[in-house]
């Protein structure tokens, strides 16, 4: 994909557009959609007039959009012969727009963007501040997730599972700009639990209240992270975690067990724990085995390498993490980790190191930076 080829065809395709009669806005919004077409198609089928392509598209979403106003206006004509206006049947459709937020067209992202817009109640402008992307982008990835969804029905059964996977999603974006996305991810799945009687809703409710409890000790004064085994347990929110764990027990005496009551019963146990020293790891790595064998993730497997070299040792925890794929994201931090509990330093620090050339995250690749030098430092005074 040329892109300085496309920018610079964009002025050309507006005007050819507007002397055809299509108001500049209009226009624009037109442009803008056949932009985003050609982004998806160029790369496997590049057209030989660029130009004339982004017309024709330009073009056909403007006129798309004009019938759509002339429809709409034309209903608002038809006012006059409606009934008068009385009272409402009781109806929640809440439920229904969740399905419809989570369809299975929509990719990850998108069903995110449409679930906070429309079951969340955000402005375009709060979202993308929260996922700290333009405005304009956001309400392109909206505008589309919404036009995909316009011809679904309501009147079908929806998938509980994928509006639990964005839900998920939405709560793990964690906080950025001036909206706090963990909460306001609790605060839809709450929503949603009042309408689902099914224990995952509860299970993933559940989740959610314990990590969020343990959210004010995750981060020292200056802003750096703070591992689960340093923490001030004292800090931790007590009427979130007894909260989660009632809602986590009743969900598990249904006896139908899902992976989210699993992660949740792994996070019950550290919250559970009143010092790191007494957590009770066993029944972490037998949870793990559960969740294992419920989402067979290789993610999964290498928490659970973790929790084995807590429970039965280092080694065992290594020998564990030699059965994965060493591209897995925190493998090298996990494996940095482990040496560093077996008593080779010189391993761990390197490990550290590299793990966080490797680290997307900022914080994290600052924490595992700083584990590496104090590694060293330690070693050149020795």
């Amino acid at each position: 994909m040329d892109e300085a080829l496309l920018r610079s065809l964009v002025p050309g395709v507006l005007i050819v557009l507007v002397r055809r009669g299509a108001d500049f806005a209009a226009a624009e919004d037109a442009v803008q959609d056949a932009l985003v077409e050609a982004v998806r198609v160029w790369p496997a089928d590049p057209p030989r007039d660029p130009k004339g392509w982004l017309v024709t598209v330009a073009w056909r979403r403007f006129l798309d959009a004009t019938r759509a106003d002339t429809a709409r206006r034309r209903r608002e004509d038809r006012v006059d012969e409606e009934p008068p206006p009385g009272p409402v049947p009781a109806a929640d459709d809440t439920l229904q727009l969740y399905f419809l937020c989570a369809h299975p067209s929509l990719g990850p992202s998108a069903a995110v963007a449409l679930t906070l817009r429309a079951v969340g109640g955000l402005t375009t402008r709060q979202i993308a501040r929260a996922y700290l992307v333009p405005e304009a982008t956001m309400a392109q990835r909206i505008s589309r997730a919404k036009r995909t969804v316009s011809g679904v029905r309501l009147d079908r059964p929806g998938d509980v599972g994928t509006v639990l996977r964005v839900l998920y999603l939405v709560f793990n974006e964690g906080y950025s700009g001036d909206v706090d996305l963990a909460a306001e991810a609790v605060r839809l799945t709450r929503q949603l639990a009042a309408r689902v009687d099914h224990p995952e809703v509860a299970g993933l409710l559940a989740l959610m209240l314990l990590h969020h409890a343990r959210r004010p000790a995750r981060t020292a004064p200056d802003g750096s992270l703070v591992p689960l085994a340093e923490q001030d347990r004292g800090r931790w929110d007590t009427r979130l975690i007894a909260e989660g764990i009632g809602i986590l027990q009743s969900a598990l005496a249904r006896d139908r067990l899902g992976e989210f009551q699993a992660q949740a019963a792994i996070a019950a146990l550290h919250a559970d724990a009143p010092t790191a020293g007494e957590t009770d790891w066993v029944q972490i790595v037998e949870w793990y085995d559960e969740l294992a064998r419920l989402t067979d993730s290789p993610v999964v497997r290498l928490n659970r390498a973790v929790a084995v070299g807590e429970a039965d040792g280092p080694g065992a925890g290594l020998a564990a993490l030699a059965a994965l794929d060493e591209s897995l994201p925190r493998h090298t931090a996990v494996a940095a980790h482990l040496h560093e509990r077996a008593g080779d330093r010189e391993t761990a620090a390197r490990l550290y190191a590299e793990a966080a050339r490797k680290a997307t995250d900022l914080a994290e690749r600052d924490h595992l930076t700083r584990r590496a030098a104090r590694l060293n430092t330690h070693r050149e005074g020795r």
